[in-house]
């Protein structure tokens, strides 16, 4: 009898255990992605990227031994629903912290709501305005739209290219990328001697186009936006035959523009984190098994080409889950303060060391500079100083 009854209370004990580390309140992650609408191609592989890790990290115990869930709405690329979303995530759904906003528009339009609740929000979108100033909730993965138009400035410098046209989505990430490309140009020695704009729905961008071939003194085109827009572009720039060079953003960087802008988008280039060209990169590039193994995993789950966009997302889940393992738990302040802390971490996008001072923790180096060749992603020659190109 005193066997069975040690024998009862043992098993009692083990299961006992067992609902304390499995029945704990699950670590809740909101995101709010563009699933649908014009930044689709940038959402959806944001979306199956979170899935397939937040699974992967529950068939391995989870975090600090509590399961991992994902709560995600689809804002459709619609900044008012992003904003909406935001609420219920915080004030109904309960999130330790949040992951997403696509667009910058979107990112915008939560980060008051995250600030205002003193929830962490690491954002995948771009423009420089989501982390300057640097606001104490809010951090990113993304490189910013300053550092896309330097790195784009570097490369024309070289190539001895000092008249721009400037072609920008009216977006919130094309605007803000306007504002910065004006902002550094001169740094650069380039001058933009003509500028238009497009909306992220137009279907045409011909007569914009028109202007700036006709522009005095144009030597090569700068598109900043992101989506289908750049990919109509590439089509409209090629059917007025103009054979200025064209350089895009990072809001292109994935496979998905290559399919949308087909045999348009030759010559193209633009900078992009390394998860475009994992097999192009040195052996000894501490990027390279980081993105290589992320490339395999999502090809795997999706039978699909990955994105620097999934990469993002990527990111952002990894720096969080860091950040709650160091914190010990899902305090958010003690999170917030551990996602501040991050140094050294390799990821999609680089080398990530954030602070106090900067809440994204990358460098200009982070970015490659790719060149379309092909139907494929080359890196362009960083020493590349080829001749003046001549003025139209």
């Amino acid at each position: 009898m005193k066997f069975k009854l040690k024998s009862i209370a043992l098993c009692a004990a083990v299961v006992l255990g067992s609902f304390s580390v499995y029945g704990a309140d699950p670590i809740k992650i909101g995101s709010i992605l563009s699933i649908t609408g014009p930044a689709a191609f940038l959402g959806d592989p944001e979306l199956k990227t979170l899935q397939l890790y937040v699974e992967e990290l529950n068939k391995k115990g989870g975090v600090i031994g509590r399961q991992v869930q994902l709560v995600h709405y689809d804002d459709g690329s619609d900044a008012n629903k992003a904003n909406g979303f935001a609420k219920r995530l915080i004030d109904d759904d309960k999130v330790d912290i949040l992951i997403g906003g696509t667009t910058t528009g979107s990112t915008m339009s939560m980060v008051p709501l995250a600030e205002k609740a003193n929830i962490p929000f690491i954002s995948l979108a771009g423009a420089v305005v989501i982390v300057e100033p640097v606001k104490k909730w809010v951090f990113k993965t993304p490189h910013t739209d300053r550092m896309a138009a330097e790195k784009v400035f570097e490369n024309m410098k070289k190539r001895g290219i000092s008249k721009v046209a400037l072609l920008s989505e009216t977006s919130g990430f094309g605007q803000s990328g306007k504002k910065e490309t004006e902002g550094v140009a001169a740094k650069y020695g380039i001058t933009l001697v003509a500028s238009e704009t497009y909306g992220p729905k137009d279907t045409d961008t011909s007569p914009q186009l028109t202007k700036i071939r006709n522009a005095a003194g144009v030597q090569a085109v700068f598109v900043f936006g992101l989506g289908q827009g750049p990919a109509i572009v590439a089509k409209n720039y090629k059917q007025l035959g103009i054979t200025l060079p064209m350089y895009q953003s990072h809001g292109v960087a994935s496979d998905e523009f290559l399919k949308l802008a087909g045999p348009a988008a030759e010559g193209i280039r633009l900078p992009s984190p390394a998860q475009l060209i994992p097999t192009k990169l040195a052996a000894n590039d501490p990027q390279k098994p980081v993105v290589t193994a992320y490339t395999l995993a999502y090809k795997t789950r999706y039978q699909q080409d990955v994105s620097s966009f999934g990469g993002y997302a990527y990111d952002g889940l990894m720096i969080a889950v860091d950040a709650i393992k160091r914190a010990g738990g899902t305090d958010k302040a003690k999170v917030r303060d551990a996602i501040e802390a991050t140094r050294g971490y390799v990821g999609s996008s680089g080398n990530v060391n954030m602070s106090t001072t900067d809440h994204m923790g990358l460098d200009l180096s982070s970015f490659r500079m790719l060149e379309i060749k092909g139907g494929d992603w080359k890196i362009s020659d960083p020493d590349a100083t080829g001749s003046t190109v001549s003025v139209k």
